[in-house]
C-alpha cells in the first residue's frame, strides 16, 4: 500500500504526523485501508484514524496547527478534523467495559490488539502507518481478500454489543462478501430475530438505505427477508432481482419505487428514517414509470424532466418487458425532447380570460392538449383554442 495515492496527501499526512504517526502512536483504520487493498474507491473525506491519544490531546494540537476540529463523539474518543479535502475521525484506541447492545461503556488505553478486538469483522480490523505500512493484529487480511464477511470472535457476543451489527454484517456481505454469508455469522444474526426492537429506526434506516446503492443487494435482501430480518413481499424481492439485472448502474430511488409497489410511501419513510427527497424522488419516478408503462411517453418526460431513463427500467421491470420490448420504448423515448409548455396565465389574461379558478382550469385543459399532440401545438395554436366560457 506504500504507493496507494492516500499516502502521499499532505494533509492526511500532517494530521498522522501531528498526532505521532512516525512514532507508531497513530495509523489509520478500517475502510480506507480494506478498500486500498480490494482496489476499491474510497473517499478522503471519510477517513477513520486510531490513535492512542487521549481525545484533549489530539484536540489541543489539532487546533495549535490551525486544523479544523469537531467534538463529534468526543464522549466516546472520538474527534472528527478536517484538513483541505480530508475529513478524518480521530478516536483513542478502546476497549469496552460494559454493553447494553445499544451503547458502550468504553475504556481508553494503548492497547492496539484490545482495540481491534472491540471491531465487528475482520476485514474491517486492518490498519496501516503514514507510510502505507499494513498492521494486522488479528490476521484479517486473509478474509479481506478473499471476500470473506466475518465476525470478530463469537458472532454473538459482537451482536449483543451492538444490534446494529447484523444489518452491517449483511451490507458488507453485499458490498465486500460477494453476497456469500458466513455461516457462524448468518447463525447469530438469525438467532436475535425479532430481539431488535430497541435499535432506532434511523440507524436501521441508514443501513438499509447504504445498502440499497449498493450495485449488488438483491440475493442480499432475500437471505434478509428468508431469516425475518427484513419484511419485504417475495413480488417486490423478485422485481429487485430483475432490477438488478437489466441496468448497469442501480440507483436508490429506483429500488425504493419498486417497493413502493407494496408499501405506503409515509409508512416506508417512517420505518427507514428516509428524507423528504428519499421519498420524493422515488415516488416521483414511480408516478413517471407509470407514465411511460403505459406509452405515455411525452407526458413523462414533461411531468419529470430527467427521469426518463430510470423510468424506463422500473417500468420494464413492472411490465415485465423482455430486451426487444425495452429497447422498442427506449426508441421513442429518446426521440422524446424535454420542452416547456408554451402557455402561461398571463398569456390567457391577455387573451381576455379574468384570472380565477376558471382560468386555471381552462389552463390544465389547454395543457392536455398540448401533450396529447406531442408538443406539435404552438403558443398560438393553443390560444386559437382557449375556450371563454
Amino acid at each position: 500500500m506504500r504507493e496507494a495515492h492516500w499516502v502521499h496527501l499532505p494533509e492526511l499526512r500532517a494530521i498522522l504526523a501531528l498526532l505521532e504517526g512516525e512514532e507508531g502512536r497513530t495509523r489509520i483504520v478500517g475502510g480506507l485501508v480494506r478498500d486500498t487493498i480490494l482496489d476499491l474507491p474510497h473517499a478522503v473525506s471519510d477517513i477513520d484514524i486510531a490513535t492512542e491519544l487521549l481525545p484533549n490531546d489530539v484536540t489541543e494540537r489539532a487546533r495549535e496547527a490551525g486544523i479544523a476540529v469537531y467534538p463529534t463523539g468526543i464522549d466516546h474518543g472520538t474527534v472528527t478534523l478536517r484538513h483541505g479535502t480530508v475529513v478524518a475521525e480521530v478516536t483513542t484506541l478502546r476497549q469496552d467495559v460494559e454493553t447494553d447492545g445499544r451503547h458502550a461503556i468504553v475504556r481508553f488505553g494503548t492497547d492496539w490488539v484490545a482495540d481491534a478486538s472491540r471491531r465487528d469483522f475482520t476485514l474491517n480490523a486492518l490498519y496501516a502507518d503514514m507510510d502505507g505500512a499494513l498492521f494486522d493484529p488479528l490476521g484479517g487480511l486473509g478474509d479481506c481478500i478473499d471476500a470473506r464477511v466475518r465476525f470478530i470472535g463469537d458472532p454473538a457476543q459482537r451482536i449483543a454489543e451492538d444490534g446494529l451489527r447484523v444489518y452491517r454484517f449483511f451490507r458488507f456481505s453485499a458490498s465486500h462478501g460477494r453476497e456469500t454469508f458466513d455461516p457462524d455469522g448468518l447463525e447469530a444474526c438469525a438467532a436475535v430475530v425479532g430481539k431488535l426492537g430497541h435499535l432506532s429506526a434511523e440507524r436501521i434506516g441508514h443501513e438499509i438505505k447504504r445498502m440499497l446503492g449498493l450495485p449488488h443487494v438483491a440475493s442480499t435482501l432475500r437471505k434478509m427477508v428468508q431469516i425475518g430480518i427484513l419484511d419485504l413481499p417475495e413480488t417486490v424481492v423478485a422485481a429487485l432481482r430483475s432490477y438488478e439485472w437489466q441496468v448497469g448502474e442501480p440507483v436508490l430511488s429506483a429500488r425504493l419505487a419498486l417497493i413502493l409497489e407494496d408499501a405506503d410511501a409515509g409508512e416506508l419513510q417512517a420505518r427507514w428514517r428516509l428524507s423528504n427527497e428519499d421519498i420524493g424522488s422515488a415516488t416521483n419516478l414511480r408516478a413517471a414509470a407509470d407514465l411511460v408503462a403505459r406509452m405515455r411517453l411525452h407526458e413523462a418526460v414533461y411531468r419529470y424532466p430527467g427521469l426518463a431513463k430510470d423510468a424506463l427500467d422500473v417500468a420494464a421491470v413492472r411490465a415485465g418487458w423482455g430486451e426487444a420490448g425495452k429497447m422498442a420504448v427506449r426508441e421513442k423515448l429518446i426521440a422524446v425532447e424535454e420542452r416547456d409548455f408554451p402557455l402561461t396565465g398571463d398569456d390567457l389574461v391577455g387573451h381576455g380570460l379574468p384570472p380565477g379558478p376558471a382560468l386555471g382550469r381552462e389552463l390544465k385543459r389547454l395543457e392536455r392538449l398540448w401533450i396529447e399532440s406531442e408538443f406539435a401545438l404552438d403558443r398560438d395554436e393553443l390560444l386559437s383554442k382557449v375556450e371563454k366560457t
